[in-house]
């Protein structure tokens, strides 16, 4: 049985594409902490392809790049969030923290209140 009741996934759109959601919100964290498109997606078991889709997704989506990278060898190789990706990921995590202590709200707890904790059976024949 499940504990929770809700399950907030916010996302932000730019026509059809998802500019941020909380699976690129990660990626990004995981490029901050790995410095490496690829290792990031590796620590969240995503495939390289899926992973560069990503970021090529919300590098279209926003006025300024959220991820640059430098291609070669040396130390300055890899990839790194820009000042934009930096406040656009801070901006949306600060978003999801307000979304969630609205659910400690009075509407939320009403609500719940009105839930029943399993779903009745189906009414349709079989």
């Amino acid at each position: 049985m499940r504990a929770d009741v809700l399950k907030l996934k916010l996302q932000i759109f730019c026509g059809d594409e998802i500019a941020m959601g909380p699976g690129k919100a990660d990626l990004l964290e995981a490029i901050d902490a790995y410095g490496s498109i690829s290792a990031a997606g590796r620590s969240m078991g995503m495939s390289y392809r899926r992973t560069w889709l990503l970021v090529d997704a919300m590098n279209r989506c926003w006025h300024d790049r959220l991820v640059e990278t430098v291609a070669g060898g040396g130390k300055q190789r890899g990839a790194k969030l820009t000042a934009a990706g930096r406040q656009i990921l801070s901006d949306y995590r600060a978003i999801e923290k307000a979304a969630i202590s609205a659910t400690t709200g009075e509407d939320f707890r009403h609500l719940k209140n009105l839930l029943r904790d399993a779903p009745m059976p189906s009414r349709q024949a079989s």
